[in-house]
């Protein structure tokens, strides 16, 4: 399971956002969701999209996924230079 795909995981199981509400407000079927979901990471285009459709969601959910994708990735980097 990709970076994107843990913390959307985790960002729609800690808001109780539903992959269809996220599906719908992004315009797409919710199959597309549950792959990315299920551990099928998002291409970038789609990680923009999602948090877009998160934010109009709930706004804390959109700044929980950006948190998560990318505070990791600038974690491992201060981990590397210590």
């Amino acid at each position: 399971m990709g970076r994107a795909s843990q913390a959307l995981k985790q960002v729609l199981e800690r808001y109780e956002i539903s992959q269809n509400r996220l599906a719908v407000v992004m315009g797409i079927s919710r199959a597309n969701v549950g792959r990315w979901f299920h551990g099928l990471d998002p291409s970038a285009e789609n990680i923009v999209a999602i948090t877009q459709a998160l934010k109009a969601i709930d706004l804390n959910a959109a700044k929980e996924f950006v948190r998560l994708y990318l505070g990791e990735i600038v974690e491992d980097e201060d981990d590397r230079s210590s």
